[in-house]
């Protein structure tokens, strides 16, 4: 037993199945609304069935009393009683049970053959009605029919309510049609007013049952306007999809205040599965560009565009509510680092435990790698992400490829366990610089909800040379032809990386190119050349000789290591700088090389030393 309550929390898929049960065999054609009005109609019936007293003969023992008194008395009436009651023409069968009066204590013989003859004569027509009742049919509706259901008006009244037993006054035009298995109610052929649905078509025997039992509040008050019904049925044709589906992406707000979820496969930028924000959404979440913003979503209706999202669960991880009163990533207290990145993977895995060793990154650093062309930056940036990714899985990865050729892009994206957003060269500027800004706002926002991320470029010098070329010309040109404005963009985001205070850190290893040939390139690394405080320098003799990793160990080194080291490794990395201080880069390498191959770990290089 459901009330509607019950049924309206119920999902769709379990409607469909209570309804089986109940006997409807069309129940996967029929909506929520749909299903939730006729279970509810077939759960009441079965509870009036239930609770309305049968209908019982008179008192038996006094109608036996009075039969007896009545043959003996006068048997000539008595054969002559019966005699119609056996042959009662069929008309009297089309009335429902006739009331019986109840008899006096005392009675006289002729109202004693009345009062037989009523009895016996509801009898006969209980066991007549029951003979001509019809086997029950399934009929299935046609296509044309559901067609026509907008254009009647749904009727909520009782669906299964009781026929008459015979119907000669009407005329046989149109056969009962419903879907019904294992109703209580025998249905027969009968004119009626049919209430069309999704699937089913059930009509009614009595015209003037369904007008007093019909409620005031499902009659349609302007039933001309179809247009408009049609529309209505459309829009809510897909809301069994409702907060069923979740998804989430990356919020990019336009000038007029709404926004949509971009998604990382697109890399960021617009696409047909973006999920439409609206306004009132973002004001009520205080939701910024670069929000990663995950919940429910429905499909268009008619006339929209794209999904829009319903319900916000996460926001960049956390729940709303805790993220609206964070602190704005400008207002966070910037600190050098304090903990360190392990990069050690395996044992002969020599780049990063050179890293590790002589230019360690923290959480919270601002790294740049300068290299020549065709000096293995690729391969150690690689090498880099995977050491963290396998080391720290709390950190957030993101790798950044702007300008880079598509097979790098390919390669980077199936050896590397992180989110690789990649713009190639072949693409113009302003796509390079709104790939950039998209993920600088996601890494901010990331921040302020209390993550560390991490972010690999390759290369910050390209990257400026795509805001040199989309900045507008302000009069002012430097040498090699950059203008006087278009560096302060890629200076806001490599000096974005910091560590916070109380939470939260902002990594970037970025990649500077020089010696190309370009006087660009020169000009870009000096502006970048003491921004950072890691800096790592390859050789490109090294290189050429197929010394890898090609580190100049002696031109390398990190500001503050002594807060991301411990006395004792410190004081030991000291003694081995000092030693490597008189060597040449190619030399250096090939001295520390010999070393830390015979060691399993730092550790125990730095305790062979010693030795």
């Amino acid at each position: 037993m459901f009330n509607k309550t019950e049924l309206n929390e119920k999902l769709t898929a379990e409607l469909r199945e209570i309804a089986k049960n109940q006997g409807i065999l069309n129940a996967d054609e029929l909506r929520k609304a749909e299903l939730v009005e006729i279970i509810a109609q077939i759960t009441e019936q079965q509870a009036e069935a239930e609770a309305a007293p049968k209908a019982a003969p008179v008192k038996a023992t006094k109608t036996k009393a009075a039969k007896d008194t009545a043959q003996k008395n006068n048997p000539a009436k008595e054969n002559a009683t019966t005699e119609p009651i056996e042959n009662a023409p069929a008309a009297t069968a089309a009335k429902k049970e006739r009331p019986v009066k109840e008899q006096p204590a005392k009675v006289s013989p002729n109202e004693n053959i009345e009062t037989v003859e009523n009895v016996e004569s509801t009898e006969q027509n209980e066991k007549e009605a029951q003979e001509e009742k019809p086997a029950r049919k399934r009929i299935r509706i046609s296509s044309k029919e559901v067609e026509e259901k907008t254009q009647r008006p749904f009727n909520r009244a009782s669906l299964f309510d009781p026929q008459p037993t015979t119907n000669e006054g009407y005329k046989q035009d149109k056969p009962f049609q419903a879907v019904v298995e294992g109703s209580s109610v025998q249905t027969e052929e009968a004119p009626s007013t049919a209430v069309s649905t999704e699937g089913k078509t059930i009509t009614h025997g009595n015209p003037d049952h369904n007008k007093k039992h019909r409620p005031q509040e499902n009659r349609p008050k302007n039933q001309g306007n179809i247009g408009q019904q049609k529309q209505s049925e459309n829009s809510y044709s897909n809301l069994d999809f409702d907060n069923t589906i979740t998804n989430e992406g990356v919020l990019e707000i336009m000038p007029d205040g709404y926004g949509f979820l971009r998604s990382a496969d697109y890399n960021y930028l617009s696409s047909p599965d973006d999920i439409y924000v609206s306004q009132s959404q973002i004001k009520l979440f205080g939701l910024k560009t670069g929000d990663t913003v995950k919940g429910s979503i429905r499909p268009p209706k008619e006339g929209e565009k794209y999904f829009p999202l319903v319900r916000v669960e996460t926001i960049n991880g956390r729940l709303p509510a805790d993220v609206r009163d964070r602190v704005p990533f400008d207002y966070l207290t910037p600190l050098f680092p304090t903990e360190r990145l392990n990069l050690f993977t395996e044992t002969n895995n020599y780049s990063t435990r050179i890293i590790d060793l002589f230019t360690p990154i923290g959480k919270g650093q601002r790294g740049l790698i300068v290299a020549q062309p065709k000096t293995g930056k690729t391969n150690l940036l690689k090498e880099v992400a995977n050491a963290i990714a396998k080391n720290h899985p709390e950190v957030y990865l993101i790798i950044l490829l702007i300008d880079e050729r598509p097979e790098e892009v390919t390669d980077m994206a199936r050896s590397v366990r992180a989110e690789v957003i990649a713009s190639t060269f072949d693409e113009p500027a302003e796509r390079h610089v709104k790939i950039a800004n998209i993920v600088l706002e996601k890494a901010k926002r990331l921040v302020e909800c209390g993550h560390d991320v991490v972010i690999l470029l390759d290369s910050i010098t390209r990257l400026a040379r795509a805001y040199n070329t989309t900045a507008p010309a302000s009069g002012k040109i430097l040498s090699g032809g950059v203008d006087a404005n278009a560096l302060h963009k890629p200076k806001r985001f490599f000096g974005a990386a910091r560590n916070i205070e109380r939470g939260g850190s902002l990594t970037i290893l970025a990649t500077a190119l020089t010696d190309t040939g370009s006087k660009m390139d020169e000009v870009i690394f000096e502006e970048f050349k003491g921004t950072g405080n890691m800096e790592l320098q390859l050789d490109r003799k090294l290189s050429n000789k197929r010394i890898f990793p090609a580190i100049d160990i002696t031109a390398s080194s990190t500001r503050r290591d002594d807060l991301l080291h411990d006395r004792d490794t410190l004081q030991r990395v000291w003694i081995l700088r000092n030693h490597l201080a008189d060597m040449n880069a190619q030399e250096a390498m090939e001295f520390v090389q010999a070393q830390i191959k015979g060691t399993k770990s730092n550790e125990e290089f730095l305790i062979s030393m010693n030795s």
